[in-house]
């Protein structure tokens, strides 16, 4: 099979993207190719583009792809933005796909908790984070004064540098934070793979859709 129903895929390089082109191998379609090429980010003859995880609601919103496959952390950090915020994403989450199974977490130093001194010496903890929607919505809901630093690359740094008190950040296993001396301190939201649709390709590909999504729940 070279297509999964005439559709185009949005597919995550990264984490999630063995895992995304094993379920496309058990609908039929052709992923040698796919799983070969890590250079190669458009794939015609099967119907797939590859991109990183944070640009498939864009791909998808856009009608360049009918469905894509991304993270719950994703969706969630894109959806929190506000209705005028043009980098808003507007896609439909169809399915959630169970694998990629990752805790969105609040961690600090180990020890006396240094966020918990700092609201109370002065009223305000500074949270690095790559998702800083998400980490701030958490803790107005709780009723915390935050400072976010949104940051791209290895958030565990910020409050080993004393730049911070505390992280948001996205955990696997918890390896990496206890490497690092850090410990989690509140779960926020347990985040795994999902399936989206461009909401006019979920009209008018409605059927296409469909089979796809039976035969994804039957895999």
């Amino acid at each position: 099979m070279s297509r999964a129903s005439g559709l185009t895929i949005a597919v995550p390089r990264g984490a999630l993207f063995g895992e995304t082109v094993d379920i496309l191998a058990t609908l039929g379609m052709d992923t040698e190719e796919l799983r070969e090429n890590d250079r190669k980010l458009l794939f015609e003859e099967i119907g797939v583009i590859t991109m990183r995880p944070s640009d498939v609601p864009t791909y998808v919103e856009a009608g360049a792809a009918d469905v894509g496959i991304t993270g719950k952390d994703v969706l969630l950090e894109q959806a929190t933005r506000g209705s005028e915020d043009p980098t808003r994403r507007e896609v439909y989450e169809l399915l959630d796909l169970g694998y990629g199974r990752c805790t969105m977490v609040l961690a600090s130093r180990e020890g006396p908790d240094p966020a918990v001194e700092a609201l109370r010496r002065l009223g305000v903890m500074r949270v690095a984070t790559k998702y800083p929607r998400i980490a701030a919505r958490h803790l107005e809901e709780t009723g915390r004064q935050a400072e976010i630093v949104e940051v791209k690359g290895s958030v565990e740094l910020a409050p080993l540098t004393g730049m911070v008190e505390a992280i948001v950040d996205l955990t696997a296993t918890g390896t990496t934070l206890k490497e690092n001396n850090l410990v989690v301190r509140e779960e926020l939201m347990v985040c795994t793979a999902r399936l989206i649709a461009n909401p006019v390709s979920h009209k008018l590909k409605a059927a296409a859709i469909d089979d796809l999504l039976e035969r994804l729940r039957a895999a």
